[in-house]
């Protein structure tokens, strides 16, 4: 147990510090730069759990289910984001709008078993 959240802090943290770098080498703009910033989220968080598992010890090797869930996910949190913003406004909770995708692509890696 202890491993896996280890290994979401890292996802967290190299999904958010990354995403940004290789979004500078994908010329998008307006509301499709968030589904971008979902789907870098979505394997920036698949690749950390490829090599994790080699690293951490109780973590399995994820599948190309991990990557298509964890894919689906964060882009169900960028299309919470474009079409429905209300939602975010009715969390009492204040946080970045891109925290949603993020934790989409987390949550669908962590489902996949």
């Amino acid at each position: 147990m202890l491993s896996y959240i280890i290994l979401v802090a890292i996802q967290f943290a190299v999904a958010f510090l990354g995403a940004p770098q290789v979004l500078g080498y994908i010329p998008v703009s307006g509301d499709m730069r968030t589904f971008a910033h979902a789907a870098v989220f979505a394997v920036l968080v698949w690749l950390v759990g490829l090599l994790a598992s080699f690293v951490l010890k109780d973590v399995r090797q994820p599948g190309t289910g991990s990557l298509l869930l964890a894919l689906v996910f964060a882009l169900f949190g960028a299309a919470i984001i474009i079409f429905s913003p209300q939602a975010l406004n009715a969390i009492p909770l204040k946080f970045p709008q891109l925290y949603v995708p993020l934790f989409g692509a987390i949550l669908g890696y962590l489902i996949r078993r």
